[in-house]
């Protein structure tokens, strides 16, 4: 759940060095079950090098794209991550070697989680997810992160949603904000945003967060079976 602590901060950073990179596939449509099939039998071999946060193909608001999120101590913890990676040959031989000619493009993210927000948990395995990214004004979380944080607050408050995680990029397109709920499925999700957009409350923090908003956009995303996050 999300945890408020004093203020968003002037930067996205915790007290510690963790983050997580955001890799996004764009895959070839006729190969997409088969891009599938292929991380889930392997993609543990990747995982034994450093911890997988999830793994996602998107439902809606994106076409043939997959989502998976790693996290790290720090970069100098990456650095050693991608050397070891480029030099397991079990690795390449059976995952690298045969998903490239499956993708049409790749980029990835780094962020962090902000700082009053701690990792939630899904209620339970089956659900769905949705991930909501904000580009925010320019001039960083000095400027729009209390807003934010209400807006977010509001909506938590509700209670017909999970709230996963709430993360600001650090490498990537900046002032951007991509938020991560859980819901048991995309009915109740509907049913429960209806709902939020009744709420006073709601209404008022996101008419003055939207003063600091630029654009945004969401995706539901589902869960491969490999994906710790379920």
């Amino acid at each position: 759940m999300c945890q408020v602590h004093a203020s968003f901060a002037t930067g996205p950073r915790q007290n510690d060095g963790t983050f997580y990179e955001i890799r996004t596939y764009d895959v070839k449509p006729s190969k997409m079950k088969e891009f599938v099939e292929l991380v889930n039998k392997h993609i543990h071999l990747r995982a034994a090098h450093s911890e997988m946060f999830g793994f996602w193909t998107v439902e809606f608001g994106g076409m043939n794209k997959a989502i998976h999120i790693w996290k790290f101590d720090n970069f100098a913890q990456r650095a050693e991550v991608r050397k070891a990676v480029a030099n397991d040959k079990e690795w390449q031989e059976k995952f690298i070697s045969p998903v490239l000619p499956l993708l049409k493009k790749q980029k990835n993210e780094i962020v962090y989680l902000v700082p009053w927000c701690e990792i939630g948990k899904p209620s339970k395995e089956g659900g769905v997810y949705e991930m909501v990214t904000f580009q925010m004004k320019p001039g960083g979380p000095v400027l729009w992160g209390q807003s934010f944080r209400a807006a977010i607050s509001a909506h938590l408050n509700t209670g017909y949603t999970k709230l996963i995680g709430v993360f600001h990029t650090e490498y990537g397109l900046l002032n951007r904000v991509h938020v991560l709920w859980w819901n048991e499925n995309p009915d109740s999700r509907a049913a429960g945003r209806h709902y939020a957009h009744e709420d006073a409350r709601v209404v008022a923090a996101v008419r003055e967060s939207v003063r600091f908003l630029e654009s945004q956009k969401n995706m539901l995303l589902i869960p491969l079976s490999c994906s710790p996050l379920k």
